[in-house]
């Protein structure tokens, strides 16, 4: 082994003055951004009142509804309760598969590699614009559009997942291999042949396994929209809250731990599949 070569500082120093002579700003810059960030997470639990003595003291009320809790009885209402799950996975189910279908023609205007920029940066913007508005929003609009009920939020999940689907979707083509395309170009196939047989193949495995991971995500999501008025389970929840009714408010959300699971094991199960066949193929 080598001994290694001892390295001339002065010589380093001159070569890279940059380097080792850095300015006093650039020294401090690090610093100063730490300081700034501790005061305002100090100036932020001053101005939204956060009290450790009143947090304390609730610690107790905790502790009292965590008694009340035990053990959970659904009392007489466990097929309502069941029939507002199988609603809460309708919805997550029915608003996610509805995004995929509307997001992914329109994610092909969003891609670089298929349409110029003048059409694609509108259609980002539009993207980004239904992105920003979170479920929980798009669910009070609609159930004030259409009323109360599942359909709200099966529209709610919808639009909000349209625009993630529609920048997910379009990135995933944008990092698709051209040299697949360029072969069905070589061959003299059209640009609609260069999608549908060039770049689908590759991005579909991709797709699905995104449709699965928000299938899961928005059940927890239908949970909370079903607490304003969109229907499932948690409008139970909420009610059952409301009237303290703790034993029941514990077997509703016992229900919904298990439903996650489940669907999070599942989707796992699928997604796997789905990668394992795209790495044979």
């Amino acid at each position: 082994m080598s001994k290694p070569q001892d390295v001339n500082t002065a010589e380093l120093r001159a070569r890279y003055p940059d380097v080792f002579n850095r300015p006093a700003s650039a020294q401090l810059a690090t610093p100063a951004m730490l300081v700034a960030a501790l005061a305002i997470f100090v100036f932020g639990l001053v101005d939204l009142d956060f009290s450790p003595s009143r947090f304390i003291a609730g610690l107790s009320q905790l502790g009292w509804i965590s008694m009340m809790m035990i053990p959970p009885d659904p009392g007489s209402s466990l097929p309502l309760y069941l029939k507002a799950l199988g609603e809460t996975l309708s919805i997550a189910l029915l608003g996610t598969t509805l995004a995929a279908l509307l997001a992914l023609p329109v994610s092909l205007f969003a891609a670089r590699n298929i349409v110029p920029g003048i059409v694609r940066f509108p259609v980002r913007r539009f993207l980004d614009s239904i992105r920003g508005v979170d479920t929980l929003i798009w669910a009070l609009v609609w159930i004030n559009v259409v009323g109360l009920g599942p359909f709200a939020g099966v529209l709610a999940i919808a639009v909000s997942d349209f625009g993630a689907f529609g920048k997910l979707f379009s990135e995933a083509i944008e990092g698709a291999d051209q040299k697949q395309v360029e072969g069905i170009r070589a061959s003299g196939g059209s640009a609609l042949h260069e999608i549908r047989f060039g770049l689908m193949p590759q991005v579909l495995p991709v797709i699905a396994g995104q449709v699965l991971y928000f299938i899961e995500s928005n059940t927890r999501s239908a949970t909370i929209i079903g607490i304003v008025g969109a229907g499932g389970i948690g409008l139970q929840l909420a009610e059952q809250i409301r009237v303290l009714e703790w034993q029941r408010v514990s077997f509703l959300i016992l229900m919904i731990l298990v439903a996650v699971a489940a669907i999070d094991f599942i989707s796992g199960k699928l997604r796997f599949a789905i990668i394992g066949k795209r790495a044979v193929a």
